[in-house]
């Protein structure tokens, strides 16, 4: 499964429905797009390093952007954006994972809903 971006926000907060729910799958993927927003959001050089060990102490699989998945996602934005308020990083999630054959896994049904052909795993924290 592919964990959306808020999931590990979920974790980082404490959220242990969250936790559990990761720790129990064998193959962990994050979009490479949900990794950038990880680290992003980092507010200093030592929430930096801490995202990158949890990532990697989880045997999280990065996926990268190809250029199948840039032109899905360039899709679902063209399609989605003035109707369902698409944002870029978004497409590039959901397009990772329907390029991929996986399920992705969020709480933020809103962000997903729009596309049809995605496997959407809603989280109720």
């Amino acid at each position: 499964m592919i964990y959306d971006t808020d999931i590990l926000i979920w974790i980082q907060r404490g959220n242990t429905k969250a936790a559990k729910l990761i720790d129990r799958d064998d193959s962990k993927f994050l979009s490479i797009q949900s990794y950038m927003e990880l680290l992003q959001g980092a507010k200093n050089k030592q929430q930096h390093k801490t995202i990158k060990n949890f990532i990697s102490d989880f045997a999280f699989s990065i996926l990268p952007l190809t250029e199948n998945i840039g032109h899905r996602a360039l899709i679902y934005v063209e399609e989605y954006a003035r109707s369902s308020n698409m944002r870029a990083g978004d497409a590039i999630i959901a397009a990772t994972a329907i390029e991929n054959n996986m399920s992705l896994v969020s709480s933020n049904v809103k962000h997903f809903k729009a596309v049809n052909d995605l496997d959407l795993k809603v989280f109720k924290p």
